[in-house]
């Protein structure tokens, strides 16, 4: 198949690149750089440097595009709500109208925070509209369009700064830099999280296989720890202080996936690997 990844020089674009790469895929990226980087590119693989809006510019036809371009975070959707809409809105909808065009299926990457109440944060609600733009092309328009809901996702590739980072990425970069890692609220919010991996293999799956959703495919753990329990793991790896910052808007209390419909219906098997990671940092 000839695939395209938007948000391909991006922590969960590369590895789904190289997961395609080995099942002998043809692929292209689309990405701005704006968080992905050039040091993430693989050989044979056709990049193209440009925003998610001018998709059509691209003059190519595809398969299949996994649509992973997005502003991916709370917080900076608080800085900049209008070009978290331009991008995870607007760009949603330029990629949909693409693909209808040129005959592509479209794997979208939605939010656990979808769950939650939209209104909480830009990114939240903004992502929520993403799906609403999917499903629109999908019943009024017949495009093939599949929605995988991704909910904390860590692992190699992961950026480790404090703007574009998790949580897991950011304490990364703070113990590298020998400063106590910080904990928004209590800590007691608790998170599924999700190894890259397993979100690149429910990727490839919902994409590969026939298998139509009737609302999306909830790509989580099933467990979940919280703040506190990840600083732990962390403390007794690094030695490492804890601060407690005062809490912030957009920070649910937990995100737990409870669907096993992408175990039953896909083969998906996702693992626990928090702990693993961790020790092995």
């Amino acid at each position: 198949m000839k695939i395209l990844v938007t948000g391909g020089a991006g922590f969960i674009g590369i590895n789904l690149i190289e997961r395609l790469m080995k099942e002998g895929h043809e692929v292209h990226s689309l990405d701005n750089y704006t968080t992905g980087t050039t040091s993430n590119h693989l050989p044979t693989i056709k990049y193209f440097r440009d925003d998610i809006e001018e998709i059509e510019s691209i003059h190519q036809d595809y398969d299949l595009i996994y649509h992973l371009a997005a502003q991916s975070r709370v917080q900076p959707s608080f800085d900049n709500p209008s070009e978290t809409f331009r991008v995870n809105v607007k760009g949603t909808e330029a990629v949909c109208k693409f693909a209808l065009e040129i005959g592509a299926k479209v794997v979208y990457a939605g939010s656990s925070s979808k769950h939650h109440n939209p209104a909480t944060s830009p990114y939240a609600m903004y992502k929520y509209l993403g799906e609403g733009i999917c499903k629109l092309y999908k019943e009024s328009f017949n495009l093939e369009v599949e929605i995988c809901r991704f909910y904390n996702v860590y692992g190699p590739g992961e950026a480790l700064d404090e703007v574009n980072g998790n949580v897991i990425g950011i304490w990364r970069s703070r113990v590298e830099r020998g400063v106590d890692i910080e904990i928004v609220g209590d800590g007691e919010q608790r998170r599924d999280f999700t190894h890259v991996e397993d979100i690149v293999d429910g990727l490839y799956k919902v994409g590969i296989k026939n298998i139509e959703h009737h609302d999306a495919w909830e790509l989580g753990t099933g467990v979940n720890y919280s703040i506190n329990e990840l600083a732990k793991m962390f403390q007794n790896k690094f030695n490492c202080e804890i601060a407690y910052l005062e809490d912030q808007p957009g920070n649910y209390r937990e995100t737990l996936c409870e669907s096993e419909d992408a175990i039953e219906l896909l083969g998906w098997r996702p693992q626990d690997k928090l702990l693993y990671y961790i020790n092995n940092l």
